[in-house]
């Protein structure tokens, strides 16, 4: 756990000097959040008017900034961004600026990596020299290793779920049960979008503590749940003038804040995201990390087989690519790509690492095509330490060789033509044989249901978290 913490803590780290745009250290939102944090450091509230009037980005955006608020009638201008993050960030901002607080997110993408490798040993029986090569190659590439450095709420939100995940696997104690409810309610107030992998996640617990005979739990769960939402409600109702942050968004206020969406959405032009978030030629996941492709059979067979503990990481992985397919105002834009997926992707860590552990070949596949992935986010962020290329402008002009080799065969999904269309049809047709091909090799199923949730105990085990043995 050590180990790959701190290789996934040095990978994301790796990632600081390369700017975001040529005007500025940081671009699009990540200012916005740091202006914020330092807001909460020093003044103790969310509104940013003082410090931008003195232009107290400069240190992280030479250039001007772009205002995002709305002003307020009193003056003050409020951020459309939740504020857990900026939260996050204030005590390192306040010790040691923008270096600081990205650095604070690589200490977290460390302990990410860390509870992955303890949650695929401990609660899927993933052999630890498996378990560590899985997760360190995802940890040190693209996009773990990106948002990292970045200052999105992307890693926070991935680690909560990667909380929630270890908890609902777990025998749902009273610490377990705490740390379930801390991780729901903290994905909201990360960035309203992961409400709805932040309710699957709860229906989940409350499903297993019914299942048990629990009901008193599931009911305190359920009425401590519904009390955050209130509150989250009511919060923003009071800061941000509506349901959303984004009510306070200058960008919103001629639509109204759900028109982050889209103001006429194309929900079946969205449709190609499904394939096109993992085979996108500049945007998708397998662009920048080849492993990320071995999720198609691993899924597959997670499916098939259905070992304790399947469901709690194919339904929020699910949850999330959906939201991510047709919520998304858009799959590419000014930031690292894979951006919608983060909050999810350690579920699919945890699906690759338990596909890998069942056979020594699969082992050996995973680390090579995680050892491309990792060689190409090295070469990204020494090229961009250099100066060579800024992360949210030009990154696919990177020179990285295995790159530039994989877009010779995946498509253009930002500029649509024919030759478009034809790799997206071969693509397609690709993962669905893979998916097939994996759910054959993987033979017969056991009974629907059956641990659907909780890992069985091997003979002579402890139970999780210390709990005592029987007999």
């Amino acid at each position: 756990m050590l180990a790959v913490a701190l290789v996934a803590a040095l990978a994301a780290a790796a990632g600081i000097p390369t700017k975001g745009a040529y005007g500025g250290q940081t671009t699009a939102d990540e200012p916005h959040y740091l202006i914020t944090a330092l807001s909460l450091a020093e003044d103790g509230d969310l509104d940013v008017s003082d410090e931008l009037a003195a232009g107290r980005y400069r240190p992280f955006h030479e250039v001007d900034l772009p205002q995002q608020a709305a002003p307020r009638a009193d003056g003050r201008l409020i951020e459309p961004h939740d504020p857990l993050l900026p939260a996050l960030l204030a005590l390192p901002m306040a010790l040691g600026g923008w270096v600081a607080a990205k650095l604070a997110l690589a200490l977290m993408a460390g302990a990410l990596a860390a509870l992955l490798v303890w949650t695929a040993v401990r609660r899927f029986e993933v052999p630890p020299v498996p378990a560590a090569v899985t997760v360190g190659a995802f940890a040190a590439s693209a996009p773990l290793a990106a948002y990292g450095s970045q200052v999105y709420p992307e890693l926070p939100a991935g680690l909560c779920v990667a909380v929630a995940i270890a908890a609902l696997t777990g025998p749902l104690r009273r610490g377990g049960l705490a740390a379930l409810a801390l991780a729901i309610v903290a994905l909201p107030w990360l960035a309203t979008k992961y409400a709805p992998v932040a309710a699957v996640l709860a229906a989940i617990g409350l499903w297993r503590l019914v299942r048990a005979g629990r009901g008193g739990a599931a009911l305190r769960l359920g009425a401590g749940l519904a009390a955050a939402g209130i509150a989250f409600l009511a919060a923003h109702r009071a800061l941000y003038g509506g349901w959303t942050p984004y009510a306070s968004g200058s960008h919103f206020s001629a639509d109204g804040e759900l028109s982050v969406v889209g103001s006429d959405p194309d929900y079946l032009g969205r449709s190609r995201r499904l394939v096109g978030l993992l085979v996108d030629r500049d945007f998708g996941l397998a662009a920048w990390q080849p492993a990320w492709l071995l999720a198609v059979p691993a899924l597959a067979a997670l499916a098939r087989r259905r070992p304790p503990g399947w469901a709690v990481l194919a339904t929020p992985l699910a949850t999330g690519w959906l939201v991510a397919t047709f919520a998304a105002l858009t799959m590419q834009g000014w930031w690292f790509p894979g951006r919608q997926l983060v909050v999810v992707l350690p579920a699919a860590v945890l699906a690759v690492a338990w596909w890998a552990g069942r056979t020594a070949p699969r082992v050996a596949l995973t680390a090579v095509a995680g050892a491309a992935g990792v060689l190409t986010w090295a070469w990204v962020a020494a090229e961009g330490a250099a100066g060579g290329l800024a992360f949210a402008v030009d990154l696919s002009r990177t020179t990285a060789p295995l790159y530039r080799l994989a877009r010779l065969v995946l498509p253009d999904y930002l500029h649509v033509s024919t030759t478009t269309w034809v790799l997206h049809g071969i693509w397609t047709v690709a993962v669905l044989a893979l998916a097939a091909l994996a759910w054959r090799r993987e033979g017969g199923a056991g009974p629907l249901g059956r641990g659907l949730f909780v890992p069985p105990r091997r003979a002579g085990a402890a139970p999780p978290l210390g709990g005592r043995r029987a007999g």
